[in-house]
């Protein structure tokens, strides 16, 4: 009966038992797990247990109730496939075989999840937290800021756009990569339904994606309509969404305008070689702050690429610029404070970096907030984007 099917199949494959695999015996995947291997080993007692208790908890839950249709059904000896009932919707089906599928491999890969994220080389005092959402797992993961460095914390499983991810242009339901930050919180009553129990905008598109010309807007985090518990892993419309008790557990952990929330393909895990490279950015940025206070100007445009941007500015209009202001200038003092870096996800060799900036000259101070865009090419650090944050 029920040894042929997709999640047998799923168990199988992954050659671990989801049950050892997750200790937290009070999570939904660790339940579900549980009544999938007990389906598994023809449990079917156990697996009704397991499915009940999660149905008492969360009632909207379909993937568990379409999990309790089967077990009933293999009761009855009438199932020989996952969903198999009939009249039952096939693309509703598949939907949740997609989630089986999603959730059963994240508790199966809960180990590599609380190493620390290569995406994340360092965080600044006042981020307190980073999100770091990883489409490929369908897990959103969050990092505590421990000295500069991420520490897991949790994660939660997620959806994403109905056509996945690299979103391009404006209603092509794909979900962005990059690296973007928290800009508003939108408390429930002033939402629809759809949205759940809250939202939190993200700042799409940012700089590099003008730069790549991507267009639309509208990317948030968000939860679950009122009858509905969770959604299968493809099912926005762009949007990253959480069930709306996943999303009132990350809320304290989200400040506006500061706390990053990168979107990757896939994250990979932090090693030493990051850190030398870090390290030497570190130094590249310091450099490029010391040549701009001594007023060495031609030193200090050599920090910029041929290819960079300001916004409106190209290269040769940037390096025509600051050379007229320095040119003004009978000296200069440049601090640079609260320093953070990430990778920028499926663009090698390039990092955000994000600063405050103390500017005072002999005409001139100010304090701003300011964005940087670095990539290593032949093998040195240069600057392809600056601008206010």
């Amino acid at each position: 009966m029920l040894s042929r099917t997709l999640i047998y199949s799923l168990l199988c494959s992954l050659s671990i038992s989801a049950a050892q695999a997750a200790p937290d015996s009070h999570s939904t995947e660790t339940q579900l797990a549980k009544s999938l291997q007990a389906i598994k080993n023809s449990r079917l007692d156990i697996a009704l247990n397991e499915v009940d208790s999660l149905l008492r908890i969360n009632p909207n839950f379909k993937l568990a109730h379409l999990v309790k249709g089967d077990v009933l059904m293999a009761r009855a000896g009438a199932i020989d496939n996952f969903g198999s009932a009939a009249n039952a919707p096939r693309d509703k089906i598949e939907d949740l075989r997609d989630e089986a599928r999603a959730r059963l491999q994240r508790v199966l890969s809960q180990p590599d999840s609380k190493l620390a994220s290569r995406l994340l080389w360092k965080l600044d005092e006042q981020q307190k937290y980073a999100l770091v959402v990883d489409t490929s797992r369908a897990t959103l993961i969050v990092y505590e800021n421990v000295n500069g460095g991420p520490r897991y914390v949790t994660d939660f499983y997620i959806t994403i756009g109905k056509l996945g991810t690299e979103k391009v242009s404006k209603g092509d339901k794909r979900t962005p990569i990059g690296v973007y930050f928290i800009k508003a919180d939108l408390p429930k009553n002033k939402l629809a339904d759809m949205y759940g129990s809250g939202a939190y905008p993200l700042s799409y598109p940012n700089e590099w994606d003008r730069k790549n010309k991507r267009t639309g807007s509208g990317i948030w985090l968000h939860g679950t309509p009122s009858d509905t518990y969770s959604r299968p892993p493809r099912a926005s419309d762009g949007c990253v969404v959480l069930a709306n008790d996943d999303l009132e557990k990350i809320a304290p952990y989200l400040q506006v305008g500061i706390t990053p929330v990168i979107i990757t393909n896939r994250t990979d895990w932090s090693n030493e070689q990051d850190h030398d490279e870090r390290d030497a950015l570190l130094q590249a940025i310091e450099q490029w702050r010391g040549d701009w206070s001594s007023l060495n100007t031609d030193a200090y445009l050599r920090h910029y690429a041929h290819n960079f941007s300001s916004d409106s500015l190209s290269y040769q209009a940037w390096a025509k610029q600051k050379r007229q202001v320095n040119s003004a200038k009978s000296w200069i003092k440049v601090g640079v404070s609260n320093i953070s870096i990430f990778t920028y996800p499926e663009q090698p060799n390039m990092v955000v970096v994000n600063f405050e900036q103390n500017y005072n000259s002999s005409n001139l101070s100010n304090r701003m907030k300011k964005r940087q865009y670095w990539i290593k090419q032949n093998n040195r650090w240069q600057i392809i984007y600056e601008g206010a944050a």
